[in-house]
């Protein structure tokens, strides 16, 4: 039920497991004996949904889903003059510039609240955040501190506290030091490692509050007995940290006494402007009903479209005489930015099963691309003549395509990629022989002969082609015995030609000319000829390039470019 319930709502519940389970899977069943059995949900939350990434968010976004609740108001609470909290950001800091605060006032904390809380901090850094890169976020016990706060950046070696969970202080040098072998911090250390200066916030009275994006300090950490908690949020990019500060106040402000209301701090620039955070912001986007119920192919009513889309929480009500919907996008919604987005969410709520699959109303008749149906005729015949399919990297190493097929990188045109993961996959293949050649390597112990085919792209360098690069359809079949086994290749060769319907003659069919090529042994290579062009080779393989590929036994090769054939 509740499965189902998430298909509905766009989500997808990926299995229902326990911490036993997990650790028993991983680790054995031993590992396992003092593990939980509490049911756990692992859920799949798309990507833009900032909101659905705690259990506060997911429950509400459901409820109102389900028609249960209406979706909360959130509201921003500005004190009185010389009441409310400031930070101000000064000149030195460069590396990162931004920063927005707010205050939760009279928080009740349980345990559950608190891990969830502390949960969805960690989930926003791996994100929105990009690892804390362009924000970082900061909570802190307010009562332990007095404002105002200071956002500042100093030289590690002036700055000393105690960090979090730590019972000593040290300078900002010594922290670095300190988190170099840690197994969640060290990720974040490049941030700032370099960088002469390090940001810090301090409180009026000289108290560290953290080291962003580092590590907060010991003595504003939060407990379950804290009431009021000062948020902030330091990064490069400020729009992400809005919607940061947002997500999180908007979250957690039930937990409130006076639920959904936080209370604002404002923010004093180096220029001397001030601004007030969080946003909160409310706004209005108009749509026409027709537009959603011509994208989606569905024919509802503007009143229904309007509870469809305040199911999603997206509050909406009919204008204009029915023919405009106002939608209000709360600050809960920061995935919402073009009219597609108020579009999908009204998808959605009609539910993807229960839109009519019609026929679209075109004049075209969908075909296969005459390439692929050529291709997947051959690999039929192929295969009937005893050779087995293999399916290889589309990417590979410089040594395959060059070194082991005794050619120069720069004459096989290939496309190199910039910035290569592994050494395995460096550049696009040029031929598909590599690829076979490894197959056999790695099915030695199979019983010879062993026949292999494979009909794929290579990809090479183009400067006439818009991408600089252009792809070919390649045959190419191999042949591994204790002989070489070229009359059966060459047999394989006319029976290609003979599907094709291509006769062996010089002038409109096709011929087989010596040759040579630096993959092949000397006088046992010929080139292939077909519709008045070379379409490629065939031989018995080099002894040098069989031993590179950790083989023992000659093989004979063809590969051949088919699109000539079309």
């Amino acid at each position: 039920e509740f499965d189902e319930l998430c298909f509905e709502f766009g989500l997808e519940l990926d299995e229902i497991t326990s911490e036993k389970d997990i650790i028993s899977k991983e680790k054995g069943e031993e590992k396992a004996k003092g593990a939980s059995d509490v049911v756990l949900y692992k859920i799949d939350v798309p990507a833009n949904r900032y909101d659905l990434l705690c259990l506060e968010g997911l429950v509400r976004g459901l409820q109102v889903f389900k028609e249960r609740i209406s979706l909360p108001r959130f509201e921003k609470i500005i004190p009185a003059e010389g009441e409310g909290q400031r930070l101000i950001i000064t000149e030195q800091v460069k590396i990162r510039p931004h920063a927005v605060a707010a205050v939760l006032r009279n928080i009740t904390f349980t345990k559950d609240r608190y891990d969830s809380f502390i949960d969805l901090q960690e989930k926003l850094h791996q994100n929105i955040c990009r690892k804390r890169a362009l924000v970082a976020i900061g909570t802190h016990d307010l009562d332990t501190i007095t404002g105002p706060f200071t956002f500042t950046a100093k030289a590690p070696s002036e700055i000393k506290f105690k960090p979090l969970n730590q019972s000593q202080e040290y300078t900002a040098s010594q922290i670095m030091d300190l988190y170099r072998t840690d197994s969640h911090l060290r990720h974040y250390l490049h941030l700032i490692e370099n960088k002469p200066r390090y940001p810090v916030i301090y409180d009026s009275n000289g108290v560290v509050l953290s080291m962003p994006p580092i590590i907060n300090g010991d003595h504003t950490k939060i407990t379950l007995n804290t009431r009021n908690v000062f948020i902030e949020c330091t990064g490069t990019d400020i729009t992400k940290a809005k919607i940061v500060l947002d997500v999180i106040v908007t979250m957690f402000s039930e937990y409130c006494e006076k639920p959904f209301t936080v209370e604002a701090v404002e923010v004093v620039y180096p220029n001397g402007k001030t601004h007030i955070y969080p946003e909160l912001a409310y706004r209005t986007e108009k749509v026409k009903p027709e537009y959603i119920n011509k994208k989606v192919g569905i024919s509802e009513t503007p009143s229904s479209l309007a509870k469809l889309l305040t199911r999603m929480c997206l509050k909406s009500h009919v204008t204009g005489n029915g023919n405009h919907l106002e939608v209000e996008i709360p600050p809960t919604r920061a995935d919402i930015i073009h009219a597609c987005d108020i579009v999908e969410d009204a998808a959605i709520a009609y539910g993807y099963n229960n839109i009519q699959m019609v026929i679209p109303k075109t004049y075209t008749i969908a075909n296969q691309l005459p390439l692929n149906k050529l291709t997947e005729l051959l690999r039929l015949d192929l295969a009937a003549a005893g050779f087995t399919e293999a399916l290889t990297f589309a990417l590979c190493s410089q040594e395959d395509i060059a070194d082991k097929l005794g050619m120069d990188i720069s004459a096989t045109n290939a496309v190199l990629i910039a910035n290569p993961k592994t050494a395995e996959f460096q550049v696009a293949r040029t031929t598909l022989l590599p690829g076979l050649l490894k197959t056999i390597a790695a099915n030695r112990k199979m019983p010879l002969p062993l026949k292999l085919f494979e009909i794929s792209d290579i990809v090479v360098k183009d400067p006439n082609t818009d991408v600089g690069a252009r792809n070919y359809r390649h045959l190419c079949a191999i042949y591994y015995n204790k002989s070489p086994g070229f009359e059966i290749i060459h047999g394989l060769l006319d029976r290609v030609m003979q599907v094709l319907e291509v006769p062996p003659n010089e002038e409109n069919g096709y011929a087989i000319k010596a040759a040579e090529g630096t993959a092949f042994f000397p006088g046992r290579c010929a080139e292939v000829f077909a519709k008045g062009q070379s379409i490629g080779k065939l031989g018995v393989v080099h002894p040098d390039v069989i031993t590179k590929f950790e083989l023992t036994m000659p093989c004979s090769v063809l590969e051949i470019n088919i699109e000539p054939f079309m």
